[in-house]
């Protein structure tokens, strides 16, 4: 009988300590859906292609006619093109055409001593040249960026402002997408009093390569909410009110530190070096550098918020916990 009950107390005891486990788990689990709702506004693409010049190749070309041109033009009178053997029939010719055979045995020579040198250097020295400029103009310098500014929540405006860029923008084009970037970086440009945190960071790459690390980027940052409750990816525009976890209507008012954390993750052709962020200068500095990027640079862009439900939070803690890179400014 002692046994029996001791049995049973154990397991009464591991019953209650699984429903205690149980109840903190769901409870952490609505905490965490409550401050981890989110917007996002992306479009663009890496597969633009690279306008090719018509003077790639036309130093190969202009040798080649040059040399060619003038072969052709007296190799059937001496049989031979420029070079040495039409110096052979000028010890024949009576001084009346001197002149005119001394200018044509320079560009003789002259083109000798070329076609001599592109022979020693491999025969190539100009269409390497060529090559390498394909190579540059079909896989060219990408610069991937990334800025996050931590807000305090009073900044009500902002996060309208992004609502509504994220309702109205037009990211299914070059220069819709770089309006977009304008006046996200506007819409935080206008609120510096409420600025708190920063960081930036940016990495050269090529466009081969870039995709990939923008991905990265905007995975990474999107990973961190629990449903995006609003987007415009690509110009389809969604809502997905049904995520969001029910609060009370004043909770934003009276929960203690509370933020707003944008996040902007800009792919661009051409070299841009972001300041490291320390100060509110600073910070000012990178989203001007960023806001700067013409529809022709701007390939990528993914702009995050959170939160973005009314009735999310996100507490001190839960930035500490979700953006410990963010530094003070």
């Amino acid at each position: 009988m002692n046994k029996k009950r001791s049995i049973f107390k154990i397991f009464s005891r591991l019953l209650v300590a699984i429903a205690l486990v149980g109840v903190l788990v769901f409870s952490s689990a609505d905490t965490a859906l409550a401050a981890r709702t989110g917007g996002r506004i992306s479009g663009g693409s890496f597969r633009r292609s690279v306008p090719s010049r018509s003077y790639r190749s036309s130093p190969s070309r202009g040798s080649r006619g040059y040399s060619g041109g003038y072969s052709r033009g007296y190799r059937g009178g001496y049989g031979g093109g420029f070079g040495f053997p039409f110096l052979i029939p000028f010890f024949g010719v009576g001084g009346g055409f001197g002149g005119l055979f001394s200018i044509l045995i320079f560009i003789a020579i002259a083109n000798f001593l070329v076609s001599s040198f592109r022979n020693i250097a491999g025969d190539g020295g100009s269409l390497d040249l060529g090559n390498s400029y394909d190579q540059t103009s079909a896989n060219p310098t990408v610069t991937v960026n990334k800025i996050q500014v931590g807000l305090l929540a009073e900044a009500r405006g902002l996060k309208d402002d992004l609502d509504r860029i994220a309702q109205t923008g037009n990211t299914g084009s070059s220069a819709g997408l770089a309006k977009v970037l304008q006046e996200t970086n506007l819409a935080l440009l206008r609120h510096p009093e409420y600025w708190v945190y920063a960081s930036a960071e940016s990495e050269q790459t090529r466009l081969v390569a870039a995709e990939a690390k923008f991905n990265h980027l905007a995975l990474t940052e999107r990973s961190k909410f629990q449903a995006e409750t609003l987007t415009n990816v690509k110009q389809q525009i969604e809502t997905n009110n049904s995520a969001v976890a029910t609060a009370p209507e004043d909770a934003l008012a009276t929960a203690p530190g509370e933020y707003i954390v944008v996040t902007l993750v800009v792919a661009a052709q051409g070299k841009l070096k972001l300041p490291e962020i320390k100060s509110d200068q600073e910070l000012r500095q990178a989203l001007n550098q960023i806001g700067a990027i013409s529809g022709d640079q701007l390939l990528a862009l993914e702009v995050l918020w959170t939160p973005q439900a009314e009735s999310d939070t996100l507490s001190s803690d839960d930035l500490v916990a979700a953006y410990p890179h963010l530094k003070m400014v």
